[in-house]
């Protein structure tokens, strides 16, 4: 396995290989790259200069899809010596050598796999790896994950991310696990080089509906949540901002966590949208028709599309919900637009990435929280308030302007329950395992709903208790008295 003659490495891609192929021999460690500044360049480099077998773990299906395209691009090795191993593709292992590629999920999974899933994973248990390529390394702490560095045996790890950051201690696991960091780029040198587009970053304070507000004001925390992301002027400044971009040529990506918001406003404004419910050859269909067709402009994405979704041609990021303060999830959905863009005459970006946030609710608390990651690497938010949009959209025509609709999201989010199950599980997201027969129901299989923030380390759901020291009962302490040895008995004397 060797590169292309045409594959040209970049020179902060080469200082990242020198970091870990100096002094004649191969290092483990973690490298930094911004989103779609090449770190999968950087990986399948790697491997060629290590001409060893090689596994390539990474977080999603669609993912797997692009490595091994990424290969068979960069790369002369034979098709046939790429195999995948996901829940729909599994195959044996080549005798000499070659190229596996497959999720966390599946490589850490504990439960029943069938009969061809576990002959593949003794295969890979049995051979010696050369090099161990980790995407997103940062969920590679994570409990549910950690156990693949032990279950696949390799002379070298390499970790790849843009986002070093977790919301717990567990990113300094990393150290151990993987290695050291060797080499992290700076966002801004590569932007005024001309590898990463110019990104211009908005935050606009959208004030909440009357009636809205007045809901908001007493009701409960899982329905507060539903009416700062369904607030009505947050979704009249998305349609408009739409209309704005799409005039421009622009391609758009919007984004929403929340799964109602999502649907709602997708069918609303008739857009495609793509979640953990949507087949994968869906949505691979509908992202090569966002890619390829130019009257295609707008697709709209769950959290599924915040990681290793290659999308080089957007240039507009509008948010309209997000996973409350994680900061990894804020960088990962900013690096969706990253990937180098033409330059526009007369203008200083080409790419505009807004975050939409309902006024005077905990959803600004949460915001500010998410835009530290980002600004430390050198950004700048723009603040801009609802006055400067309201004149603007005085004079259009939009379906969000309609009171009857309106009243209708705010009719069903008072008749839902207390619970956030409109946000959605990624599990299905990370690739899943084994597709059970027909009727099969898994045994010894444990069931629970998760999501990206817990393998980041920002689990709502727990909490910690600091107990105080309980004092014996006066009957065992008489007892272990009499138990103690003469001598000690003489020294309380």
């Amino acid at each position: 396995m060797a590169l292309r003659p045409s594959t040209q490495i970049r020179y902060y891609q080469e200082r990242a290989l020198r970091k870990m192929f100096g002094n004649g021999r191969a290092r483990s460690g973690i490298i930094v790259l911004p989103c779609g500044a090449g770190k999968t360049l950087v990986g399948i480099t790697a491997a060629c200069t290590m001409r060893k077998s090689t596994v390539v773990l990474t977080s999603t299906a669609v993912a797997v899809d692009q490595w091994k395209r990424q290969f068979e691009q960069f790369t002369t090795i034979p098709p046939e010596k790429i195999r995948t191993l996901t829940a729909e593709n599994k195959q044996d292992l080549p005798e000499d050598g070659g190229v596996l590629i497959s999720t966390y999920t599946m490589m850490s999974f504990r439960g029943k796999r069938s009969e061809v899933s576990s002959r593949v994973m003794l295969q890979i248990k049995n051979r010696e790896w050369g090099l161990q390529i980790l995407d997103e390394v940062q969920f590679a702490p994570a409990k549910s994950f950690r156990t693949v560095c032990s279950i696949v045996k390799s002379h070298c790890k390499v970790g790849l991310t843009a986002t070093l950051v977790r919301e717990d201690d567990l990113i300094h696991d990393l150290q151990w696990l993987i290695g050291p960091k060797l080499y992290e780029a700076n966002w801004l040198e590569l932007q005024e080089a001309g590898f990463l587009a110019k990104v211009q970053c908005i935050e606009v304070w959208c004030p909440m509906a009357k009636e809205y507000f007045r809901e908001y004001l007493t009701a409960s925390a899982a329905k507060r949540r539903k009416l700062w992301v369904c607030n009505p002027n947050k979704l009249r400044l998305c349609e408009y901002l739409l209309k704005f971009h799409e005039s421009r040529g622009d391609k758009c990506i919007v984004f929403s966590d929340n799964l109602f918001a999502l649907q709602y406003a997708s069918q609303v404004l008739k857009k495609p949208f793509i979640c953990g419910d949507v087949p994968m050859n869906e949505r691979l269909l509908i992202l090569n028709r966002f890619q390829n067709e130019s009257q295609f402009s707008t697709i709209f994405l769950s959290k599924v599309g915040d990681n290793a979704i290659d999308i080089p041609c957007a240039t507009v990021i509008i948010q309209i919900s997000f996973n409350s303060g994680s900061r990894r999830q804020e960088a990962q959905r900013l690096g969706r637009i990253l990937r180098p863009k033409p330059k526009s005459e007369g203008e200083e970006f080409n790419a505009f990435f807004y975050s939409l946030v309902s006024k005077d609710t905990q959803e600004m608390y949460f915001a500010d929280k998410r835009q530290q990651f980002i600004i430390d690497q050198g950004y700048a938010y723009k603040v801009i308030t609802w006055n400067n949009f309201e004149s603007h959209m005085a004079g259009e025509d939009l379906m969000f302007d309609n009171p009857k609709t309106q009243f209708d999201i705010l009719a069903q989010i008072l008749a839902s329950d207390d619970t956030l199950d409109d946000i959605e599980d990624d599990d299905v997201m990370l690739g899943g395992t084994d597709v059970p027969a027909a009727g099969a129901k898994p045994a010894g299989v444990s069931v629970r709903k998760a999501n990206l923030s817990i393998l980041s380390g920002a689990d709502p759901g727990v909490v910690y208790f600091e107990k105080g020291k309980q004092k014996a009962p006066a009957a065992k302490k008489e007892k272990h008295e009499e138990s103690k040895h003469w001598i000690f008995k003489q020294r309380k004397k």
